[in-house]
């Protein structure tokens, strides 16, 4: 089993940021991806950013130039800083991983990104 716990979420007004992180714990030596999904209301799940096989990340078109995705190894922790923050970014964000060796996608319980105009 693989526990995620994220934290960092909260209101911005447009133009603001924040930093998301989300720390891994159990049973981790065989994730091999770990990232950040989005839901806003009414909308779909999407992917806004992933560090895949190798180390390389994936960013969504929409936060390219506006998000980094990082990760501490040492802390197990990856981290989605978010810059120039508009109202389309609100939406709760949840941290997922995948365990290669399972083949199981866990994500954390989600936090709440809150941009204002």
């Amino acid at each position: 089993q693989v526990q995620l716990v994220e934290s960092g979420g909260g209101l911005v007004q447009a133009g603001g940021s924040l930093r998301l992180s989300c720390a891994a714990s159990g049973s981790i030596s065989s994730i091999s991806v770990m990232g950040w999904d989005r839901q806003a209301p009414g909308k779909q799940r999407e992917l806004v950013a992933a560090f895949r096989y190798g180390g390389s990340a994936v960013y969504a078109d929409s936060v390219k130039g506006r998000f980094t995705i990082s990760r501490e190894n040492a802390k197990n922790t990856v981290y989605l800083q978010m810059n120039s923050l508009t109202p389309d970014d609100t939406a709760v964000y949840y941290c997922y991983a995948y365990d290669t060796m399972t083949r199981r996608n866990y994500w954390g319980q989600g936090t709440q990104v809150t941009v204002s105009s």
